[in-house]
């Protein structure tokens, strides 16, 4: 789930008061989801109250009963200093693919199910929001991917994904063919139902399903997941994260392929097509509360077990 933790600390975008380590917050939500817009009604009169300026997305202004200043998601990381994501992990990760462009920290509430990238809990969110914008945080970087699809030569679509690229069939799961190049060295060819190429962050999502092991937030590092494999002793492998996956589509397949990034993105592909895969020059700035444990973050998420003794 990432790389390079760190203590550094997002700056201020202005300065009206510099006792203030933020002074513009984004509010983004979940569209039409009851619990979230409370949430979000809740942080903005308790922020608001705090002194700081705040900025509401868009997409979910439009059912919430406050006065508030309503902008799209680039601007929020334009300008402002801390985006709080209200939802699941899913929000956060289409806010990701954006806020990553910019220098903004961003922290979550949890309003989904699992939550790995939530945080803050929606109904007493108070007393740990009060001690980040202190500065009692800790902060991490999570690295996104970057997915090309070439036909002939030539770029024809591209996206960027938090979690995972997946190579798969279209709209009906069928066993695809493919090529693996790791670095332009060839490594296997594959049939199978795809292809998972995820970050240390999608460890613990989609690749985690198909069998994939978890990478711990340190590790500089891809993993991929063949999908239901044609061949047995096809088995999970994980790479360095900087190198350049080639996935090339045989032409004996049908038409319907597409690569999808983090199941909210899809870019077509046609037999023929090959697909480049490498770590972005993005990076997502995420912000825990201290203490933030992350094998704690598993237990509780995956429901291991406790401490004998």
């Amino acid at each position: 789930m990432g790389i390079n933790s760190d203590v550094s600390r997002p700056r201020a975008r202005t300065t009206p008061n510099m006792s203030k380590i933020f002074q513009t917050i984004g509010l983004i939500g979940k569209p039409h989801h009851q619990g979230t817009n409370q949430t979000i009604e809740k942080l903005h009169l308790w922020l608001t109250a705090q002194g700081y300026s705040v900025l509401v997305e868009e997409r979910v202004s439009a059912e919430l009963e406050i006065e508030f200043q309503a902008v799209d998601l680039v601007e929020i990381g334009e300008r402002c200093d801390l985006a709080i994501v209200v939802g699941g992990d899913g929000n956060m990760l289409g806010a990701a693919r954006v806020l990553a462009r910019y220098d903004v920290a961003v922290i979550g509430v949890n309003r989904g199910n699992l939550g790995f990238l939530t945080d803050l809990p929606p109904d007493d969110f108070e007393t740990q929001l009060a001690q980040v914008l202190s500065g009692e945080f800790e902060t991490e970087h999570r690295f996104l991917l970057e997915a090309e699809v070439h036909r002939h030569g030539m770029l024809k679509a591209s996206n960027t994904a938090v979690n995972e690229a997946v190579l798969h069939p279209g709209k009906i799961a069928h066993m695809i063919q493919f090529e693996v190049y790791i670095d332009e060295q060839f490594m296997y060819s594959q049939r199978a139902d795809g292809m998972i190429v995820s970050t240390p962050t999608g460890s613990t999502a989609y690749s985690l399903s198909a069998g994939g092991a978890i990478l711990t937030p340190n590790l500089q590092a891809l993993i991929l997941v063949p999908m239901f494999p044609h061949t047995l002793s096809c088995r999970p492998i994980v790479v360095d994260a900087c190198s350049t996956i080639k996935l090339v589509v045989s032409p004996d397949n049908g038409e319907n392929l597409e690569v999808s990034c983090d199941g909210h993105v899809h870019l077509s592909v046609l037999p023929g097509d090959e697909i480049i895969i490498r770590r972005s020059e993005q990076r997502l700035m995420l912000i825990h509360p201290k203490g933030h444990n992350y094998f704690h973050v598993l237990r509780n998420k995956l429901g291991w077990g406790s401490k004998l003794f």
